[in-house]
């Protein structure tokens, strides 16, 4: 369940930039079969509302028609931030090292969330002992560091996986994600800054002078999306561009968890606005950031449940949704086979 392997290192980021210049799209053969077969269910058109459109994007991105949820996999991703050590969370650094275990002995609300949806849980540890550093003082990797944790994340798309949920844990990392956000999107630091862990009072106030002091130290990355990663993301963050970028390839679609997940992943559509067609976003996280970066991307997150959690758990909740699109849509007679008869007129 656990990967400790160290990332592979790129020599830097012009292949992820062919990756991202040339990405594969849906499928059109797929597509139309999906299209065909959605007006013969026996519902009248609609009727099934998000859960139809769930099971033609399924269908578009895996290639095939119908769908199937088969193989699911949840990859958590780990890793640990320089920045932390600024007081932005209101748990220590080691809380991540001490989360992966919990993951491991199954102690953690995913892997309760794994167990109901049958679906494959594996976590992803990131140098946890090798913090990021810390980005008010100039880049928190290098663009090699960067690189070779996009390569490691890379490696969460094995074959026979048919649908990807994507979740982190590094604490620090909302702190991350509001900077990369702030850096990608505009705007005013300190509205990209939301409580995280439970922050507030002083310790919100540090986490909101910690993105603009990352912001200010970081101006040269300013532009580059590629850059942007390096300068104030995280190894866990980028491993989650990675492994959108490898999903996209291999033809997976993804799930993408909270605010993290989504700050990580939309340093892709800052590349190419096709960049995240493939995913959905699992849920609108309580960290009041992500529903303006998700008007960014384009997205509607499926669930709406006040959840903050991270950890990858809205986007195995979510899961199941697509499962139950996919389902439906497969297996539902049609007007014919039932013997129903269709709309009238």
């Amino acid at each position: 369940m656990t990967d400790q392997t160290a990332p592979r290192a790129l020599p830097n980021l012009a292949a992820l930039r062919a990756d991202i210049a040339d990405l594969p799209g849906p499928d059109a053969e797929a597509a139309a079969a999906a299209d065909a077969r959605e007006p013969t269910l026996t519902k009248p058109a609609g009727a099934l509302g998000r859960l139809e459109e769930l099971a033609h994007w399924a269908a578009a991105w895996q290639g095939r028609h119908p769908a199937q949820v088969k193989h699911p996999r949840v990859a958590v991703f780990a890793g640990n931030h320089g920045v932390a050590a600024r007081g932005v969370s209101a748990y220590p650094a080691s809380v991540t090292a001490q989360m992966v275990q919990n993951f491991i002995v199954g102690g953690a609300a995913v892997n309760q969330l794994c167990r109901v949806a049958d679906a494959d849980l594996r976590i992803y540890e990131l140098a946890l002992d090798n913090p990021t550093d810390d980005f008010t003082r100039g880049p928190a990797m290098s663009e090699a560091d960067c690189a070779g944790a996009i390569a490691y994340g890379m490696t969460a798309v094995e074959p026979g996986i048919d649908l990807l949920a994507l979740g982190e844990m590094g604490i620090a990392n909302t702190t991350s994600a509001a900077a990369l956000c702030a850096a990608l999107w505009g705007g005013d630091a300190g509205a990209w800054v939301g409580p995280g862990t439970g922050v507030h009072g002083a310790a919100l106030a540090a986490k909101i002078a910690a993105v603009e002091g990352g912001l200010l130290a970081n101006r040269a990355a300013l532009g580059d999306p590629l850059k942007v990663l390096a300068a104030l993301g995280g190894r866990e963050l980028a491993a989650i561009v990675g492994a959108v970028l490898a999903a996209r390839l291999a033809r997976v679609p993804v799930l993408l968890d909270g605010y993290a997940a989504t700050a990580a992943a939309s340093v892709l559509y800052a590349m190419d606005a096709r960049a995240l067609d493939h995913c959905r976003v699992a849920h609108l996280s309580a960290e009041p950031a992500h529903r303006a970066l998700c008007e960014k991307i384009g997205q509607k997150p499926l669930l709406d449940l006040g959840m903050r959690l991270g950890e990858a758990s809205g986007a195995a909740l979510a899961l199941q949704l697509v499962r139950a699109a996919v389902e439906c849509h497969r297996g539902m007679a049609t007007f014919e086979e039932a013997r129903v008869s269709g709309k009238a007129g």
